[in-house]
């Protein structure tokens, strides 16, 4: 079976084989989302109206359409809005780096969560690489068109988002290796140390596993152990906390299986 992906590496060729599901960064204008908000989901949570979601009314504090919040959510559903979106404020994370280029940037917030994080790892043993980061507009253009050249635009949904509608252009979310190249964006990943430690540990640091295994009717992708999505320490541990898998549940949008 072809596994939905929507972070299909720059440099991949079309192919039948799974590819990354995250397919695809903040403004100046919007408060760091590294800083803790005066109100937390959790503590909006603890008073939910009565016929809503228990996390849906977290909604109202970060906006989940400006892809410059950490709370911005991009799915098959959802594009970004303008499409051709750029970060105002990519940098190269001092972390090990298993790619180049626009691949190796990630918004400075995200970046200094990722240090953290990869240091974390590292005094535990856990080696943990970069294998995707941000990717453009344009790239993602020609990512999706190939794949579309090749195995046409059923096959291509299936294993790369299209343009404006990945989460690696917001610059808020990135993929992961172990060091080595094994098992780099397959489902065999999920045993990998890396893969293992970051889905046990990520919240702490404000990420989340943004493609968890058995929810794609929910996001639209199969399960992608390597890609991680920055929402915010408050955030990503209240979801963990509360056994919430998936973005759209906890801010209670719909599920985007398909694009519209």
């Amino acid at each position: 079976m072809l596994a939905l992906s929507a972070c299909t590496p720059d440099n991949a060729a079309p192919a039948t084989a799974v590819a990354d599901a995250s397919t695809g960064s903040p403004s100046p204008t919007v408060p760091a989302p590294s800083a803790s908000p005066d109100v937390t989901p959790a503590d909006v949570a603890a008073t939910p109206a009565p016929s809503a979601p228990p996390s849906s009314a977290a909604a109202t504090r970060l906006s989940l359409t400006d892809p410059t919040s950490p709370w911005v959510v991009v799915n098959k559903h959802r594009p970004l809005n303008p499409q051709d979106f750029v970060p105002a404020d990519l940098v190269q994370p001092n972390i090990r780096l298993a790619v180049s280029g626009e691949a190796a940037l990630v918004n400075s917030t995200t970046a200094t969560a990722a240090e953290k994080m990869f240091a974390a790892a590292a005094a535990e043993g856990v080696i943990m690489t970069l294998a995707s980061g941000y990717r453009s507009y344009s790239t993602q253009v020609a990512t999706y068109n190939g794949y579309v050249a090749s195995t046409g635009q059923a096959a291509a949904d299936r294993a790369s988002a299209r343009p404006g509608h990945s989460e690696h252009q917001t610059g808020w979310s990135f993929d992961i290796g172990d060091g080595g190249g094994a098992c780099s964006f397959q489902p065999c990943f999920a045993d990998q140390p890396a893969a293992v430690w970051a889905k046990a540990n990520a919240s702490r640091f404000g990420f989340v596993v943004r493609y968890p295994w058995m929810f794609h009717d929910t996001t639209g992708y199969f399960y992608e152990s390597w890609h991680l999505r920055y929402i915010g320490v408050e955030a990503a541990t209240d979801m963990a906390a509360r056994g919430i898998a998936t973005l759209e549940e906890y801010f209670g949008l719909e599920a985007a299986p398909d694009y519209l």
